[in-house]
């Protein structure tokens, strides 16, 4: 864990962090500061896992630094005066130690500290589970001096030609856009579209019907009607078959 210590007092600030060093080998002090302005302008530019803040600065209390800066680090507050307990839990602070400080006492801290980490890294991770792959729904194409955004979902078929790429859109406009059908394919919802070849992604909603060719030939018929045929790889056939029906 990285820590930044916030104290005024030098002495103090050196006993805190010898005693963090020999006893916490997991916990780094990336910093130090002894006042408001000195700790805001650290947070501005640097992140820590666990502060270490004293109540009482050179310059005023702590609490003005969650006025001027959000504060995104697990806080233990440090104060000679029990009397500004109930601030520090309502800043959300992990714990709140009385100086000077006792071993035990930090122990219990670091160990709230970790449990909070653990505990945000697993939300963190079950949300990103939950949640899924994202997928781009709106690709923004050049058009001389404009810029226009083209929406997934409005998307037909997307074909490669000429070493171009071209968004074909369902209401028939026919788009240039500077990406590989590789990097679409990764961007574009599986669920939706489907690469039936080298050359065509094509979207479910387009497909109007489909004609069999035979010997594992496949041609789709998609709205709006493309130039030329667009035909199913032989070598996608049966996932594209398994994709229609999911």
């Amino acid at each position: 864990m990285k820590a930044f210590i916030i104290e005024d007092e030098p002495l103090a600030r050196r006993t805190l962090a010898r005693m963090l060093e020999k006893n916490f080998p997991d916990v780094e002090i990336v910093g130090e500061a002894g006042s408001v302005s000195s700790s805001t302008e650290w947070l501005r530019s640097h992140t820590a896992d666990i502060i270490f803040m004293d109540v009482e600065l050179s310059d005023g209390k702590c609490f003005e630094i969650f006025r001027r800066i959000k504060v995104n680090s697990f806080v233990v507050m440090t104060t000679a005066y029990d009397s500004f307990a109930v601030k520090a839990f309502e800043e959300n602070a992990v714990d709140y130690l009385l100086k000077p400080v006792e071993l035990p006492a930090l122990e219990r801290a670091v160990q709230r500290c970790r449990e909070a980490m653990r505990n945000t890294n697993i939300n963190r991770l079950l949300e990103a589970v939950s949640q899924g792959p994202r997928y781009k729904e709106r690709f923004m194409v050049r058009i001389g001096e404009r810029i226009v955004p083209v929406a997934a979902s409005g998307i037909a078929y997307v074909l490669s030609e000429d070493k171009a790429t071209f968004l074909v859109l369902q209401e028939g406009e026919k788009y240039i856009y500077g990406a590989s059908l590789d990097e679409l394919e990764t961007q574009l919802d599986p669920r939706q579209f489907f690469r039936v070849s080298r050359g065509c992604i094509i979207s479910r909603s387009s497909i109007q019907s489909i004609l069999r060719l035979g010997g594992s030939r496949l041609r789709i018929i998609p709205v709006p009607a493309p130039r030329e045929e667009i035909t199913v790889a032989r070598s996608r056939y049966e996932a594209f078959l398994s994709w229609l029906e999911s």
